[in-house]
């Protein structure tokens, strides 16, 4: 999740995704649409774009380690895809930062959020913590298996932490009356930052293990 930069055109609040494609593609590009709504999420600065890389080829080299233990598991990761929420339809997408979504059986197909396993984004100091949440409550109630944040230290060109949520879609035992608010919910499985030493590992959808190292600026 980048900081948005710059100036911004005048579009309505609202458009749909072809009147989206048929804007210059530098403009169409800095664009989601919720439910149709337009969301500007632009680029941030450099250090944004380093630590996406560093996490995709870390990722990358645990999907590719895991297809040689498991050749019936195909996984592909990519950064910055659009992943369109519903099973058709194209007015409600977000933009990870970074995902890892089941192969598909064409090529050049559309990213929908029954094909992918994980998404993340990298939080950089000015995000907001409302749009944050917003966002993460989105790929939730998408029913996105895992969500994984890495947040920016605010001194220094590094990752301060990453953390890793596991979809709960059961909620717990309320009073009588009180309903959720959402059916579905990120809950927190893992957390790491640079002072652990031992680096990222869990088991789950696929076992990743990555060294602090890998993710150096």
């Amino acid at each position: 999740m980048s900081v948005p930069y710059g100036e911004r055109p005048d579009l309505p609040e609202y458009m749909t995704w072809e009147e989206l494609r048929e804007l210059p593609e530098e403009i169409a590009e800095q664009v989601e649409l919720w439910d149709g709504r337009v969301v500007w999420m632009r680029r941030g600065p450099a250090e944004h774009q380093t630590f996406t890389n560093r996490i995709w080829a870390a990722l990358e080299r645990c999907v590719r380690a895991d297809r040689s233990d498991n050749p019936e598991r195909c996984l592909r990761v990519t950064t910055e895809t659009n992943v369109f929420l519903s099973a058709d339809g194209k007015n409600d997408f977000l933009t990870p930062d970074f995902l890892v979504h089941r192969c598909l059986d064409k090529p050049y197909q559309d990213l929908r959020a029954a094909d992918v396993v994980l998404v993340g984004e990298v939080l950089s100091p000015g995000n907001s913590p409302t749009d944050v949440e917003a966002k993460r409550m989105r790929y939730a109630s998408a029913g996105i298996p895992w969500y994984w944040e890495a947040a920016l230290d605010r001194s220094a060109s590094a990752i301060a932490s990453i953390r890793a949520y596991g979809l709960e879609s059961t909620p717990g035992p309320l009073p009588d009356g009180v309903r959720p608010l959402r059916q579905a919910n990120y809950l927190l499985v893992g957390e790491w930052t640079p002072a652990d030493g031992a680096g990222i590992g869990i088991r789950a959808p696929f076992p990743i293990v990555i060294d602090w190292a890998d993710l150096a600026y």
